[in-house]
């Protein structure tokens, strides 16, 4: 008897868990897996200028987007831009996340709330002082001028540079916090272990720091990964309407074009797309550090 209690308690508790789960898990279903099923099938139908679409079962609208090589261009570049964004946060947020998460001052959650503050600023206002920093007669241009560095101004404006350091700047902050959760939950007598059995830091970083902080690694880059390849105010403010990404893509033809099936088919594309790359980079990870 003294045995079996506690496992009724726990089956118990266990199952209440499971009945409150389940509302929510109906919703997540409800309003993600139908839009997709509805898009998908959107995506199957054909578009004729004056009758918005017409109901069908045909691939025509996939067949268009991969033998021209246009669309063909516009994917390579959401998917190289966004990889090169990803990398750049990594690279610029895990020594910033090293430092949050092993500062030990009373300034510690004020330099948190510094961090998480960008988000609650939509994208279209940071795009927006970007474009007054980055524009021919913009502080940067103006600074560079007046110290005598440069006589014309840089174009940097309408360019993929501006909007990878844009999309950088609305990433950075979740890579950040994603990582220093991570790195706080590792013990910092394992570093100093590795210091005193002779490491350096590169050594350390590469064969302690790195290996035990890989799932917050995993967690921050997929999330920067799909908000890059997802991005569409950046692109379009900093890009311009020359510069175009999936995002842009998919709203012209939603609402400019009004080809709802040809933009369901580009928006299954770019969330399959999303997905694979996503999938196959975890397993390349974890395959390489098993």
């Amino acid at each position: 008897m003294s045995t079996t209690a506690p496992e009724a308690v726990a089956g118990g508790r266990t199952g209440l868990a499971g009945a409150l789960v389940v509302p929510a898990t109906i919703f997540v279903a409800i309003g993600l897996i139908g839009p997709v099923a509805i898009l998908f099938r959107y995506s199957l139908n054909q578009f004729i200028p004056g009758q918005f679409m017409v109901d069908g079962l045909t691939i025509e609208n996939y067949v268009k987007f991969f033998t021209d090589t246009y669309y063909l261009n516009v994917l390579m570049r959401t998917v190289r831009v966004a990889v090169i964004c990803t990398i750049a946060c990594l690279i610029m947020g895990f020594p910033l996340a090293y430092v949050l998460a092993r500062t030990e001052n009373r300034f510690k959650n004020l330099l948190i709330m510094a961090v998480g503050l960008p988000p609650f600023v939509g994208n279209a206002v940071r795009a927006a002082g970007w474009m007054t920093a980055f524009g021919n007669k913009g502080a940067l241009n103006a600074s560079l001028m007046g110290l005598g560095l440069i006589d014309q101004p840089i174009e940097i404006m309408f360019t993929e540079t501006a909007v990878i350091i844009g999309i950088v700047a609305v990433n950075l902050p979740f890579m950040v916090l994603t990582l220093q959760s991570v790195i706080e939950g590792i013990n910092r007598n394992v570093e100093e272990a590795a210091f005193s059995l002779g490491a350096g830091p590169v050594a350390m970083f590469r064969r302690v720091l790195w290996p035990l902080a890989l799932p917050g690694i995993l967690a921050g880059t997929i999330l920067t990964f799909i908000l890059a390849m997802n991005a569409y105010a950046t692109p379009v403010l900093l890009g311009g309407p020359k510069f175009q990404t999936m995002g842009p893509l998919v709203y012209g033809q939603f609402a400019q074009q009004n080809n709802w099936p040809f933009g369901g088919a580009i928006s299954f594309i770019l969330m399959t797309a999303t997905l694979v790359l996503t999938v196959a980079a975890h397993l390349i990870v974890q395959r390489r550090y098993r």
